[in-house]
C-alpha cells in the first residue's frame, strides 16, 4: 500500500512539473508585439488597436483570491507604437471590454491593475459585456475552480465589424472567441466559443466550437506546443459533457 501511494505521488509530482513547463502560448504572429505582463500574455494589433488575443493561466487558487476592483484605466506604455486610449472610448456607447477579466487578475492589487490597460480592452456592446459575455466569463471561472488548473485564450475576430471609435480608430469586432485548455491527467480536453456582438442570446453553450474552427476565422494558432497528433485530435472536437454543458 505504501509502496501504491509512493507511486501515485511521484507520477502526480511529474504531472505537475510538466504542466509547470507547458508553452500555453498561442504562435506568434509575426510583426505583431507580444507583450507578457504578470498575469496575462497578449498579442498586440496595431491595425485594429487592440489585442489579437490575450492568454494566461488561471488557477482555482487564484479565482478564490479576493482584491479589490481598481478601475483605474490607462494607457499601456509597453505597446511600442501606442496603445489604444481610455478616450477613444469616451462617449461612444461601448464599454471598455477586458479581454483577460478582473476577475481572473486577483492575486495582488499590482496584478489587478494591470488588468485594466488599454492593450487589455475590446470596445464591446454593453448588454454583451455584461450579459452573456459575462455569463462565459464566470463560467470559465467555474471550470478553473474544478480542474484546479486551466488555460485560456481570448480575443476578438474581425469579420462583419460594426466599425471604429475613437481618434485612434479602434476597431469594433464583430465577434468575440474564447478558446480553453485543460488536462485530463496527460490528455489534453479543449473548447471553444464564438459569440457575436450582436443578437448572442440563449446560453453559453449555444455558441460551442471547436479550437479549429477559431483558428480558420482568426488565423491564430492556439496551443501549438503540443504534439502536433495530439494538437489535431484535442482541437478538433469538444466534448459537451466533459465540460458541464
Amino acid at each position: 500500500m505504501k509502496q501504491l501511494v509512493l507511486v501515485l505521488c511521484l507520477v502526480s509530482s511529474f504531472l505537475n512539473s510538466v504542466l509547470a513547463q507547458f508553452n500555453y502560448l498561442p504562435a506568434e504572429i509575426p510583426g505583431h508585439q507580444v507583450v507578457a505582463h504578470t498575469q496575462f500574455t497578449l498579442s498586440y494589433n496595431e491595425t485594429h488597436e487592440q489585442a489579437d488575443w490575450v492568454a494566461y493561466e488561471l488557477t482555482k487558487e487564484e479565482v478564490e483570491m479576493d482584491v479589490p476592483r481598481c478601475d483605474c484605466f490607462a494607457t499601456d506604455n509597453s505597446i511600442l507604437f501606442g496603445s489604444a486610449k481610455e478616450s477613444d472610448y469616451s462617449n461612444t456607447g461601448f464599454d471598455k471590454g477586458h479581454l483577460s477579466p478582473s476577475e481572473d487578475n486577483q492575486n495582488s492589487a499590482a496584478v489587478n491593475k494591470e488588468s485594466f490597460l488599454m492593450s487589455n480592452m475590446s470596445p464591446q456592446l454593453p448588454g454583451f459585456n455584461r450579459g452573456i459575455w459575462a455569463d462565459l466569463e464566470s463560467w470559465v471561472r467555474d471550470q478553473a475552480v474544478s480542474h484546479d488548473t486551466i488555460y485560456v485564450v481570448t480575443g476578438p475576430v474581425f469579420i462583419n465589424d460594426l466599425g471604429t471609435i475613437g481618434a485612434n480608430s479602434v476597431t469594433i469586432p464583430g465577434y468575440y472567441y474564447k478558446v480553453l485548455l485543460r488536462f485530463d491527467g496527460t490528455t489534453p480536453k479543449t473548447i471553444a466559443f464564438i459569440l457575436p456582438q450582436i443578437r448572442a442570446v440563449g446560453q453559453i453553450k449555444d455558441y460551442v466550437v471547436t479550437v479549429n474552427s477559431v483558428e480558420t476565422l482568426t488565423g491564430v494558432d492556439f496551443f501549438s506546443a503540443l504534439d502536433s497528433s495530439i494538437e489535431n485530435k484535442a482541437e478538433s472536437q469538444y466534448e459537451l459533457n466533459k465540460w458541464g454543458l
